[in-house]
């Protein structure tokens, strides 16, 4: 087995959990919690996700800079010398994290506040805006996953 070889599948599967998390939340959960809970239920069943999925987001937000960089090192022997579609990755990446960062450093604190106070109007509000945030940041990692599945040479 190449040095390659385990850096790309921790790169691989830590987009696989991020990506397909948001997949999964947007696209399954989030349409079944509407139309099974209650506001107060589903505010609160939200905030329970996020909270386990965000450790989850980390763990990738930290593996994937780290495998992508030792990838671009052992494949490239560097940034300079590496084709377009790797600096067009590593920009949508950064894009994917600042996304991120919205949501753990605002928005859910102010989730957690209005669920707390029992504010399911303004908790409602809260949540409809991280889900626009999550559907942006799952749009740019389908296109990321996208862009990784047809470089050259795969």
């Amino acid at each position: 087995m190449t040095p390659y070889a385990p850096l790309y599948t921790l790169h691989l599967l830590a987009a696989l959990i991020w990506v397909g998390g948001m997949f999964f939340a947007w696209m399954i959960l989030r349409p079944a919690a509407v139309q099974v809970l209650e506001a107060p239920a589903r505010l609160r069943l939200w905030l329970s996700v996020f909270q386990r999925f965000f450790v989850w987001v980390w763990a990738a937000v930290l593996v994937l800079p780290v495998s992508g960089v030792g990838m671009l090192h052992l494949g490239y022997g560097g940034f300079d010398a590496a084709p377009r579609y790797v600096h067009i990755m590593m920009g949508l990446y950064l894009a994917m994290l600042a996304l991120f960062l919205r949501i753990q450093a605002l928005q859910l604190p102010e989730l957690r506040r209005a669920v707390e106070a029992e504010n399911w109007p303004t908790g409602g509000e809260v949540l409809g805006r991280i889900r626009k945030v999550v559907g942006s940041n799952l749009l740019i990692g389908l296109l990321l996953v996208s862009i990784a599945a047809l470089r050259p040479g795969f």
